[in-house]
């Protein structure tokens, strides 16, 4: 799947436009909605709401780590600088990964993704599995055993939660650290210090099973892993807003084109998904629309 074969360089040039206006309003609108929801949550205090918060919460904090995802490649802000600046301290340190770090892993990926050698495989060679296995894995998540293990592995050097990178140093962590305090102060500045463990909460549990999902949808089970044409390896789900706003904020869930082309930032792939469609380079390619569609496919239950 060659892009010239489907993009002219007008259509690159429109699609591979970056803007710092449409990123900003991103990334504070991601903040605004946490922000949100830990008022609803410190109003209402209940078991209900707290489960409700922890729900939307893990979406927030996907959509951080997507915000986190494009800056690494350099596509989320026009100015290079604010890419590395916002994409560490407002993206990446709040659900603890290290920016640079994680680039550095996530762009092996890119290079490798459709082949034996992509670091990733772990995290969806084996689908699809058997009902009982994904269980066990939901329990393992929603327990916080997913989330403490991974948290260990952060502590002892590694650079983030969804990320295979060591991190250089003491450092990353150091910032990751002081951001998680600043959360931390700031709820309690407001009198309301105790949302942060809902916070903490989420993270390590809600936010294991997301990121799973996640992870199912964009490469498990997909008609040949081993082929480099990212049509056979990787998949884009068309899903309810409901459904994209826990399980793929931000563009996430059209991974199909990000690894058709990883320059395009997340905020025009719906735009590069439609030209694909007209110039027909995705016929015959499944369609999922929906998360419940997508699991029916990779878990059996029989």
């Amino acid at each position: 799947m060659k892009i010239n074969e489907y993009l002219s360089k007008d259509d690159i040039a429109r699609l591979t436009a970056k803007s710092d206006l449409r990123a900003w309003s991103m990334v504070l609108g991601n903040w605004l909605m946490i922000a949100a929801i830990f008022a609803v949550v410190a109003a209402w205090p209940n078991p209900l709401t707290i489960l409700l918060a922890m729900l939307l919460l893990a979406g927030r904090q996907l959509g951080l780590s997507v915000l986190m995802h494009d800056a690494g490649h350099r596509t989320l802000f026009a100015t290079p600088w604010l890419n590395d600046v916002v994409g560490q301290w407002l993206c990446a340190a709040p659900v603890f990964n290290d920016l640079p770090s994680y680039a550095r892993g996530h762009l092996e990926h890119h290079r490798k993704a459709g082949t034996r050698e992509d670091p990733d495989l772990p995290n969806y060679a084996a689908y699809p599995v058997s009902g009982a296995s994904f269980r066990r894995k939901v329990i393992r998540d929603l327990s916080g055993q997913t989330g403490l293990k991974l948290l260990g592995y952060i502590f002892r050097g590694a650079s983030g939660v969804i990320s295979r990178e060591s991190r250089a140093g003491s450092l990353p962590l150091l910032r990751q650290l002081f951001v998680q305090c600043l959360l931390f102060l700031a709820l309690f500045a407001v009198g309301i210090g105790w949302v942060y463990l809902v916070w903490l909460g989420t993270f390590l549990t809600v936010f294991m099973l997301v990121i799973r999902i996640r992870q199912v949808a964009e490469h498990a089970a997909v008609p040949d892993l081993y082929d480099p044409d990212p049509r056979m390896n990787t998949r884009t789900v068309e899903a309810p807003w409901w459904q994209l706003l826990v399980f793929a904020p931000n563009g996430v869930n059209y991974h199909l084109e990000h690894h058709f082309m990883a320059s395009v930032p997340c905020y025009r792939l719906a735009a590069l998904r439609a030209h694909l469609k007209q110039r027909h380079a995705l016929d015959g390619v499944p369609v999922f629309r929906g998360y419940g569609q997508l699991l029916r496919h990779a878990v059996v239950t029989a």
